[in-house]
């Protein structure tokens, strides 16, 4: 157990489960992510699909970042929260007419565009608004993030962006759109990416296409790089801050950036990640003849990642000081899958014990369900309690 971290005697009076943010800890990353990208001129729209929490938003908001959206929901929650929409671009392969109109009647910065059929549609619906839709074109670049497979989005097999054989077609055909206006181009490889020599090739590849088209006289005024920069899952005690300084100097040192060229990025992940926990309550020790099980009032309805992408959250045991045992810590869920670590070493848990899941302020409360007619955890902040 790792003492000072959580307020746990005031956590004995929260209905668990809940999520909770540090948001000491969030100000602090937000401040190096600043001071990073001010280094060398670079804009970060925060990737709101990581977490969509208004608390969270708003802070975001405050210290002046953009949103990277994947939804009108998610364009909505970034308004209500203080964004400007002179900072909100659109992303997503699948957007339905209805979302495409909130971007046009917010003037949304930019529509990352990712198929031909999607651009035609862009140009119908700000044709019939009298408006000039700003689009980037997500390319395909076929990058091996070296990532889960489920969340690799850079491959020629994936559904995202245009494949690079395409790419001189649709241009070609948007240059016929009188209601589009061409910005730039937009990359997205894959999430919790952590071997950095994935983004390396991104920046080589992205130079290279970079020549192909303005040799055919086409300006490149925007290059989004998107995110997918990992977290240390195993150490957010040591590692709570990413080492955003090496990441962005990747593409400083590889990129070649244009004069009065613009570089964005979509981090989310790396942004709250590390900031929150899941905080979930002993309801039984079973023991078995091989192993005993940890059975806790949170299950995959409140944290799905384990049961999804077999990931790892590191379980500390709030409330005891003991000896560590070996368990499978598990949840409630009338589901095998419902699972979140196996075989795992915490101090010694015993009934109404306290468990932190780490490393959940990403895709944590944002992919909550209520699968078994579970209640939604609610959320509290370091600054509150």
């Amino acid at each position: 157990m790792i003492k000072g971290i959580f307020p746990t005697d005031k956590f004995r009076n929260i209905q668990t489960p809940f999520y909770y943010y540090n948001m000491a800890l969030l100000q602090d990353t937000l401040n190096v992510i600043k001071a990073e990208i001010d280094k060398y001129g670079y804009h970060q729209h925060y990737a709101v699909k990581a977490n969509a929490n208004p608390r969270i938003l708003s802070l975001i908001a405050r210290n002046g970042m953009g949103a990277d959206c994947v939804s009108g929901g998610e364009i909505q929650a970034a308004l209500d929260a203080g964004f400007p929409a002179s900072k909100v671009v659109f992303a997503g392969v699948g957007k339905a007419d209805w979302e495409i109109n909130l971007g046009l009647d917010n003037d949304i910065a930019c529509f990352n565009v990712e198929s031909l059929a999607e651009l035609e549609v862009i140009n119908a619906l700000a044709e019939a608004k009298n408006k000039i839709a700003t689009v980037a074109l997500r390319v395909n670049p076929n990058v091996d993030a070296h990532t889960h497979a489920k969340i690799t989005t850079g491959l020629q097999e994936n559904k995202f962006g245009i494949n690079l054989g395409l790419l001189h077609g649709v241009i070609d055909e948007m240059l016929k759109m009188s209601n589009i206006r061409f910005s730039g181009l937009h990359f997205h490889i894959g999430s919790q990416i952590t071997d950095l020599s994935a983004f390396r090739s991104l920046c080589i590849r992205a130079n290279e296409l970079q020549d192909q088209l303005e040799a055919c006289d086409l300006e490149i005024d925007n290059l989004n790089f998107g995110g997918g920069l990992g977290i240390d899952y195993y150490h957010p005690n040591h590692l709570s801050i990413p080492e955003f300084e090496n990441y962005f100097a990747v593409f400083r040192k590889l990129v070649k950036q244009r004069e009065g060229q613009q570089v964005h990025f979509e981090l989310g992940r790396s942004v709250v990640g590390q900031c929150g926990s899941l905080i979930s309550k002993v309801l039984y020790v079973k023991k078995g003849e091989e192993k005993q099980f940890a059975i806790l009032d949170a299950g995959f309805t409140d944290l799905i990642r384990p049961a999804m992408y077999d990931a790892y959250h590191h379980p500390e045991n709030i409330t005891s000081d003991e000896p560590y045992e070996t368990y499978d810590i598990v949840g409630p869920i009338c589901e095998s899958s419902d699972v979140f670590c196996k075989d795992i070493e915490v101090n010694k848990v015993r009934r109404n014990d306290l468990i932190a899941f780490r490393s959940a302020g990403a895709y944590g409360e944002i992919m909550a369900s209520q699968y078994n007619c579970r209640t939604l955890p609610k959320s509290y902040f370091s600054n509150e309690l």
